[in-house]
């Protein structure tokens, strides 16, 4: 099918973006580095940190790293929360040569060993809140090099001192911890300093990030970034936002809130990288569930672009003192990660002015391929138009393209689809289709202007606040618990995370109680993963091959939570 959508696209957005002008995501960065070395670029608790620094502190880092004996294509992880510590631990590893690994902070023990050792990585930057984490399983992994920070450690004197003496002695939030020959983050930094950063030879089609995701057989799976699919990714979103923020006269430097996780696909490519392409500057909240602060500290701030989930959306729009802000200068507001809702779309244009603009992407599409008009008011429920560069088609079981208005699984072609999972050919084969296109698993139809609208799941995938959850992972650990026989999961209708994880159990001991199966599941499942309701049943409904039928289990959920309300 022709790219129908063009025809609808805002003025002056280009059909594509030429990704040929930068040879790697390094020279990206160092050119925006460079542009803007005395503006800001990422904020934390008042404390800016500049362009010119990030580049300075970013190149120390770099050399440290090369300095250890690390080689071109070494994976790096980093584990941490939105502090000043990312972005230049992000940009030093890829000015190094070397791939980022984006890791939660909040995984347990049993998520991270085997996304260490899935991406083999050799060293890792982590805070350490989590460092107790690290400990429990790095004898388990290819992990060489060991980086500890604190939260204050890039915040001078003397409130990074005063701030990590909070957390450790007061708040009691860092547990001791030993990682025998790890280094501090600050010592790293003085260490690079006095090395040179040797240029690596990176190409556009050299690897830049390793971003994991949840996988169908409960395997978390690494979607391989290269530098030219972020950079299309980054050049595309550049010119999507240009209308919105043309709308009106800007002032001061563009601004964004990052209350997103920058570990998060989204946050990582709509907040940090595209920041730094356009000269933004980034207002980092590492905890935007407490709203108050998050409403507090945003509220010191004229800002321009705040990419968020609809549940940070309905949460800040139902807050008292979140309608007392200044939006005069706000001109674009993302949503994306879950579907936006109507009724919070709606009061969140009453209160701001300025409507949610809503996208659509993946990890295996690094970040948004779709996205509603920046410039528009209007809610229109869909996921919008295929972006720069993109290519979307409905197809069937079958792969054959489905007409015009008819159901089908949503497929997507581009130079911002990954090259593959890391080192897994056969899962890769699986979701591609002889002609490159990436099937994404949610069912959508595309209207006749190239809007497309998702009204179905083909995976049993579970959407947590913009978080994957697969089914199979919760199962898997269910089983390992003494009294359970047989474990299904699916998700069910919530009207805070969009969706919420239930767990059926059929038991081998008749006094497992739901305590016991929540608390097991606590202990290796990281906090969204964890199920938000336990059912016991007396058998699994299945199919004449023995499969579990999750389907017939959600819909019985479902129809027992209807009756339940009314």
């Amino acid at each position: 099918m022709d790219r129908i959508w063009l025809d609808n696209y805002p003025k002056g957005v280009p059909a594509d973006a030429d990704i040929s002008q930068y040879n790697s995501l390094i020279d990206l960065l160092e050119e925006s580095f460079s542009k803007y070395k005395n503006d800001k670029a990422y904020v934390l608790m008042d404390k800016a940190l500049t362009y010119g620094e990030l580049d300075r502190k970013s190149r120390d880092f770099g050399a440290y790293l090369q300095g250890l004996g690390l080689k071109k294509g070494d994976r790096v992880a980093i584990m941490m929360p939105n502090v000043l510590q990312y972005p230049v631990a992000l940009a030093g590893i890829l000015r190094a040569g070397f791939i980022a690994v984006n890791v939660n902070p909040l995984y347990t023990a049993r998520e991270l060993e085997h996304q260490l050792n899935d991406s083999g990585a050799k060293a890792i930057v982590i805070i350490e809140n989590f460092a107790t984490t690290l400990q429990a399983v790095i004898k388990n992994t290819l992990i060489q090099h060991t980086v500890v920070t604190g939260v204050g450690d890039l915040l001078g004197f003397p409130k990074g001192a005063i701030t990590n003496f909070v957390l450790r002695r007061v708040r009691k939030a860092v547990p001791p911890f030993s990682l025998p020959g790890s280094v501090k983050f600050c010592a790293a930094l003085s260490q690079g300093a006095g090395k040179k950063l040797t240029k690596p030879d990176v190409r556009s089609d050299d690897v830049a990030v390793l971003q994991y995701t949840g996988g169908t057989t409960g395997v978390s799976k690494g979607a391989t970034l290269l530098h030219s699919t972020i950079i299309a990714n980054l050049l595309a979103s550049e010119a999507w936002m240009q209308p919105g923020l043309n709308r009106k006269p800007i002032e001061g430097q563009l601004t964004f809130i990052c209350a997103l996780p920058l570990y998060h696909v989204f946050a990582f490519i709509t907040c940090s990288l595209l920041s730094m392409r356009t000269g933004g500057v980034n207002i980092l909240i590492p905890n935007p569930r407490d709203l108050g602060g998050t409403i507090k500290e945003i509220g010191k701030y004229k800002f321009h672009v705040f990419p968020g989930v609809n549940t940070l959306f309905n949460g800040l729009a139902n807050h008292p003192e979140f309608a007392k802000l200044d939006f005069s200068q706000l001109r674009i507001a993302n949503g994306g990660g879950m579907a936006v809702q109507e009724a919070v779309a709606k009061k969140w244009l009453e209160i701001t002015g300025c409507p949610i603009c809503e996208g659509y992407g993946l990890s295996e599409t690094s970040s948004g391929v779709t996205c509603n008009p920046t410039d528009t008011d209007e809610y229109s429920g869909t996921i919008g138009l295929p972006m720069p560069n993109v290519h979307i088609k409905i197809i069937d079981d079958d792969g054959t393209e489905v007409p015009l208005g008819e159901r089908g699984e949503i497929a997507i072609k581009g130079p911002q689809v990954m090259a593959g999972y890391w080192q897994r050919p056969e899962a890769t084969e699986e979701v591609m289709t002889d002609d490159g296109y990436f099937k994404s698993g949610d069912i959508g139809i595309m209207d006749e202007r190239g809007y497309t609208k998702i009204v179905d799941r083909k995976k049993d995938m579970i959407l947590v606040s913009g978080f994957n959850v697969y089914p199979n992972e919760i199962e898997a650990v269910a089983v390992n618990q003494e009294g359970v026989l047989e474990a299904a999961c699916v998700g069910v209708p919530d009207k805070n995370s969009g969706e919420a994880v239930m767990l059926f159990i059929a038991k081998s001991d008749e006094n497992l109680t739901q305590k016991e199966v929540r608390d097991f599941c606590g202990k290796h499942l990281t906090g969204y993963k964890k199920p938000k309701h336990i059912a016991f049943v007396d058998e699994m409904p299945k199919t004449n091959v023995g499969k579990i039928l999750r389907r017939e289990l959600r819909d019985d959920a479902i129809a027992q939570m209807a009756t339940t309300e009314k």
